[in-house]
């Protein structure tokens, strides 16, 4: 599978011929039948099984292989070459590409019960995810949990092969309560009350496994949290079922802030059974025009996760969605819109707009005037920033990612990382 990136004047067609790939299949992959024509700028994802090589001087099929990653008999039986020893300098020769080449990965989605069509939607990711989380099962400071309407997503999970795992968080009205969270983690009563509560879902709607998303604790709770954890593990490791906690990103033990004080790394990561790493919003709605997940800063939290806790218990968090910020940003104004990578390339060519790319942050951005004369500038995902993504997971040797969120259209996503791993299946 190849990554280009639209050049002015180039045509579906000539794309086509370059690549040897059907255009039909490649709109297909790239669903260019929603957008009004290519944008400049524009990532797409061609899914070609190989690729050609001029041979060069001293070059020899095993030195061939071992340059990019596979096998000299895959080459050679591509290729129908009789004579492998027989190599003339400028020969064109095909390269089989790379399939699952990085591994086997685990993947988890969230999704909202408040998605339209969620059987439809999860059909589509089936093949792609291990895990569904639908989100949340919201708490309350006496231990009881709230109802949630997961049954259609419980139904599209069982379809396909998707373990669901039992999100719980402190969410109440619209933001994480810290006076929920707070008198839970500090009455034992309440936490068993909670406990019993999460195993008795857990039984009666089948699910899998459980996901704490518990946000702004007050730091001081620290230890707390950790010990109330422990106190869940104990109950629910017995019974064979998997423990997951959300952990907001950070690049160090930072011990104070509403969001990242209490979430200690260290002792998380040897406490439950696996983390899921929630690097995205550095650009939010609330805040400045900026990437959403730049890689680099994801790269930081990264490493800094894998110097106190086992890689192989990490999902690295990817995002499924953008923002259209409206210009000039001003603090306390407008916040930013939410969009899809499909909707915002569709967006550039319905204005016009061409697509640029950060190379720090490896992310895709465009500015575009709306009909009310207003300057816009939106950061998404494309194919190459998810590229980069997938890498890290690879470089660190991460257990795998979780998207936030399911229902936002990314269709070069699950090709790329298809492309790439073995998504294991529970």
């Amino acid at each position: 599978m190849i990554t280009y990136v639209v050049q002015a004047g180039d045509t579906l067609y000539q794309i086509s011929k370059r690549f040897g790939v059907d255009a039909d299949t490649i709109s297909s992959v790239n669903k260019l039948g929603q957008i009004p024509y290519l944008v400049i700028g524009q990532s797409l994802v061609i899914p070609t099984t190989e690729r050609a090589y001029k041979v060069q001087a001293g070059d020899s099929v095993y030195l061939i292989a071992k340059k990019f990653g596979v096998s000299p008999e895959s080459i050679i039986r591509l290729n129908g070459l009789t004579d492998p020893f027989m190599l003339n300098i400028g020969q064109i020769i095909k390269i089989p590409e790379l399939t699952d080449s990085y591994g086997a990965i685990e993947v988890n989605a969230y999704i909202e019960p408040s998605v339209p069509s969620p059987a439809e939607i999860i059909g589509r990711a089936g093949p792609y995810l291990t895990y569904i989380s639908p989100f949340s099962y919201t708490v309350n400071a006496d231990g009881s949990i709230n109802p949630l309407n997961d049954s259609a997503i419980l139904e599209a999970s069982k379809d396909n092969n998707i373990a669901p795992l039992l999100v719980v968080t402190n969410f109440s009205g619209s933001n994480f309560s810290t006076d929920i969270v707070d008198t839970i983690l500090t009455n034992p009563s309440v936490q068993q009350t909670l406990i019993n509560n999460m195993l008795s879902i857990i039984r009666s709607k089948g699910y899998y496994g459980l996901n704490i998303d518990f946000e702004r604790i007050s730091p001081a709770n620290r230890g707390a949290y950790n010990n109330f954890l422990r106190r869940m593990m104990s109950t629910f490791k017995p019974l064979n079922i998997p423990v997951s906690v959300a952990l907001a990103p950070k690049t160090s033990d930072t011990l104070t802030g509403a969001w990242h004080g209490a979430h200690d790394y260290a002792a998380v990561g040897n406490i439950v059974d696996f983390v899921i790493l929630m690097t995205y919003e550095w650009g939010w709605s609330g805040g400045p025009p900026y990437a959403v997940a730049p890689v680099n800063l994801v790269e930081d939290v990264i490493k800094y996760a894998v110097s106190v806790m086992p890689a192989n218990k990490i999902l690295m968090g990817m995002p499924l969605y953008g923002y259209d910020w409206t210009l000039p940003y001003v603090r306390g104004g407008k916040w930013a819109k939410r969009i899809s990578p499909q909707s915002a390339v569709i967006l550039a060519a319905k204005e016009g707009a061409e697509i640029m790319y950060d190379v720090k942050t490896q992310s895709p951005y465009f500015f575009y005037y709306d009909d009310n004369s207003k300057h816009h500038m939106v950061w998404f995902e494309d194919a190459r920033s998810a590229r980069a993504k997938f890498l890290l997971v690879s470089k660190y040797g991460l257990k795998g990612v979780s998207y936030w969120l399911l229902g936002e259209e990314f269709p070069q996503v699950w090709h790329i990382m298809d492309a790439m791993f073995r998504i294991v299946k529970v």
